[in-house]
């Protein structure tokens, strides 16, 4: 049984903390009646533990899980909706003021906080040592404590450490450094990794190997750019502790040996929601009391715009599109689209026709022999709709040609068009209402058809926080920071050797989490006999009508010397001015981050704390060519401290003048 399914706790009562928790937030989980006195009890922090991984699946609940991981960056620009493109573009909405997105993320994880540190203190006190949740209970709470100032330390730098339990309202707090902030983290997940068990208490629990990436992950990031104003002190052990517990967890947690095993999402805690390769993962499930206010619904933003499409209705296999994230060219061409799988595993590229009475005719002089303008050019079931992933050489389509196709046809590149890594070209983007952003190669990693209706938003996937596949990652970059570059080629190459089509595969086979229609009561919800989800793919023809093959493709992804990386025309070293070999190197590891990570909620901490977010976003993101668009280096490599805080924040009792607080907020804003 998933963590979740066992009796939930007030993460946060009567601690007093001003800031800590939005009333929305106490609406969400006061769902007991249990006071603080209850947590004196045994039974009573063994529901505070429990509650607390409700701060695991908040980054999987709404808004603000990709406003502030995606958005902005190299990967992702604004899709058809743009209510949200602040976070994008950098603009003057981008402020203190957000509510919405900003405040909660602030609100929850200080909650998160208040909630470990109850446990911290209190089990020591009232918790029996003898008993063998001591020491999960206690390491449950220093993991979360550590977890949630490193997300707050990556998003906004130095932040008020609470480590107390604090009685009654209290309002005077000042910022610490991040020095500070990281120092705690670090000593936090250090001590749950000594705390918690190799294997979980019960399904779903933290582990001591969730605790080993995270202080990995924490040692990375303290060691990274952001920091070397104050770094050079702990650089060196920081380092060598990246590769110590990055090994151990590599070691721990076996890789999946095809990528696609971490999407083949099937059902609510189904067999991919076990994979070896998940070290921590926010926990949904089909119970709507597991669900919370919000459940996952990281699968609404992803979609692009089918439903408009003549012959296309919106489904649960297809998911609902909130269209809020569009994949840059740079997303696109950052893989080897012949030899690397984990492009067609991560991405949409077909669907099926699903509203056959709707299904478009065809046009007058482009039908085929047979046919007539009366005649429906594809049925139920048929592809309806296909997105040509080419390159700017290309030279078999234009915008006439396309209309002998039956499908609706979205082709990356006509003939005779350049290469651009921002800008309309073909007609990606084509929409009869006249937003071109509205089609696009749609991610498909968290699509989820065990929705119980078409227009239901809560997920109900579990959210993937930690894989192993991250820490082959994290030891190679710091290999490669240690000048290390042929030991860092062990790590990359194992990724990319599972990365690698298999012999015998079919490469046109498409495996998302739509499928999951098929064990759901509900079905496909088209109202008809066809689901829009499509198990097939365009390999071959946005490969150039390559010949169909099932060979190995493994050995083309192996680099075989540290200057396969250095020499690498694929790396947009020119586009980001990377010269020298560390530069280089730096550019190729994020790269790489991206191929196996993309969209996985984790890329706008790395490029801030690489310091490497300016250039990209400038160099593959739209978002920087739109009327107000504003990134400073100043200011954008950190989030406003909300407005909320400072407003409630007081000094011996007494409010913050402007001046006051402006001295608090990050330098900008």
């Amino acid at each position: 049984m998933k963590v979740h399914k066992y009796i939930r706790a007030i993460m946060v009562a009567g601690l007093g903390i001003a800031f800590a928790c939005s009333e929305d937030f106490l609406k969400e989980e006061l769902i007991t009646k249990d006071s603080t006195q209850s947590f004196e009890t045994q039974e009573g922090l063994d529901k505070l533990a429990t509650g607390m991984y409700k701060t695991f699946e908040f980054h999987f609940n709404y808004e603000w899980a990709y406003c502030l991981t995606n958005y902005g960056t190299d990967e992702m620009s604004v899709g058809s909706d743009d209510i949200k493109s602040m976070w994008n573009n950098y603009n003057s909405s981008l402020n203190p003021a957000n509510g919405t997105e900003l405040a909660p993320v602030w609100d929850n994880m200080y909650g998160g906080i208040s909630s470990a540190n109850l446990l911290i203190s209190n089990v020591p006190k009232f918790y029996s040592a003898e008993s063998a949740g001591y020491n999960i209970r206690l390491g449950e709470g220093y993991f979360v404590r550590g977890f949630n100032y490193l997300v707050l330390v990556s998003q906004f730098g130095g932040v008020p450490l609470v480590k107390g339990v604090i009685e009654g309202p209290q309002t005077d707090f000042s910022r610490n450094t991040p020095e500070e902030c990281y120092e705690l983290v670090v000593s936090d997940l250090k001590s749950a990794y000594d705390l918690l068990p190799a294997t979980p208490s019960e399904p779903g629990r933290l582990t001591k190997w969730a605790a080993a990436h995270y202080l990995a992950k924490a040692s990375l990031f303290r060691a990274s750019e952001i920091n070397d104003s104050w770094n050079a002190a702990y650089k060196a052990a920081d380092l060598e502790n990246v590769i110590k517990y990055g090994k151990e967890v590599i070691a721990a947690h076996p890789l999946c040996s095809d990528f696609v095993e971490l999407w083949d999402y099937t059902e609510p805690n189904g067999a991919n929601e076990r994979a070896t390769e998940v070290v921590l993962a926010a926990q949904f499930s089909s119970e709507a009391a597991s669900q919370g206010r919000y459940g996952n619904q990281v699968h609404l933003y992803y979609p692009s715009i089918y439903q408009t499409l003549a012959g296309l209705k919106r489904d649960i296999s297809g998911d609902r599109e909130f269209s809020r994230m569009r994949t840059t060219n740079y997303a696109l061409d950052i893989y080897d689209r012949v030899n690397d799988s984990r492009f067609w595993k991560s991405f949409i590229t077909s669907y099926r026709c699903n509203n056959p009475s709707a299904a478009p005719k065809w046009e007058s002089g482009y039908a085929p022999a047979g046919k007539t303008s009366d005649t429906s050019r594809f049925v139920g079931g048929e592809e309806a709709a296909l997105y040509i992933v080419n390159d700017a050489s290309d030279s078999r389509y234009t915008a006439d040609n396309i209309k002998y196709r039956a499908p609706h046809m979205f082709v990356r590149y006509f003939s005779g068009e350049t290469q651009a890594l921002i800008g309309k070209h073909g007609n990606f983007g084509y929409y009869e209402a006249g937003d071109w952003r509205a089609r696009f190669v749609a991610l498909s990693k968290f699509r989820d058809g065990s929705r119980p209706t078409v227009a239901d938003q809560f997920g109900r996937r579990d959210g993937i926080l930690a894989r192993s596949a991250e820490d082959y990652l994290m030891v190679a970059e710091a290999l490669g920071r240690q000048n290390k570059y042929s030991d860092a080629l062990e790590y990359i190459n194992d990724l990319r050797e599972r990365a690698g089509y298999s012999d015998g595969e079919d490469r046109s086979k498409h495996v998302d989490g739509g499928q999951a229609y098929k064990t759901n009561t509900a079905g496909h919800g088209s109202g008809t006999g066809f689901p829009v989800y499509s198990e097939t793919n365009t390999y071959y023809e946005s490969n150039n009508d390559m010949q169909a093959t099932t060979a190995a493709t493994k050995a083309a992804l192996q680099l075989s010397s540290v200057s396969d990386v250095l020499s690498s025309t694929r790396e947009f070293y020119d586009v980001l001015g990377a010269t020298s070999d560390a530069d280089k190197f730096l550019v190729f590891i994020l790269n790489e981050r991206s191929r196996e990570l993309m969209g996985e909620l984790l890329r706008w901490p790395d490029l801030a704390r690489t310091m490497q977010l300016e250039k990209r976003w400038r160099a593959f993101n739209d978002g920087s060519t739109v009327p107000g668009a504003a990134f400073d280096g100043n200011t954008h490599y950190r989030r406003p401290i909300p407005q909320s805080f400072l407003d409630a924040v007081t000094q011996n009792g007494v409010a913050l003048t402007d001046a006051e607080k402006q001295k608090i907020q990050n330098p900008g804003y």
